[in-house]
């Protein structure tokens, strides 16, 4: 787990840093799966699964070539329920 979020600081956060956006190393599965999850602005881009394929999966895969993958969890943050929040409060 702990290389697995290197990995994701050092290689894929530069990527999203760029469009506003971060990863979150979620699990590493005992089956070899690597589970993360996309915020800020990568968290709802329609070329999530493409970034993650092509960034994230091949990240892994230099550190923890028998991963078997890597699976990008969809599921709302804390912080977009909060924005929500402040949002819908304001009216």
């Amino acid at each position: 787990m702990e290389k697995m979020q290197e990995v994701s600081k050092e290689k894929v956060q530069l990527v999203l840093s760029a469009h506003n956006g971060d990863i979150e190393v979620m699990e590493v599965t005992s089956d070899g799966f690597v589970k993360v999850r996309f915020t800020g602005a990568c968290a709802t881009c329609p070329s999530a699964q493409q970034t993650m394929s092509e960034v994230s999966e091949a990240a892994v895969k230099e550190v923890y070539p028998e991963s078997k993958g890597v699976i990008l969890v969809h599921q709302v943050s804390n912080e977009l329920i909060h924005q929500a929040l402040t949002i819908l409060r304001k009216r």
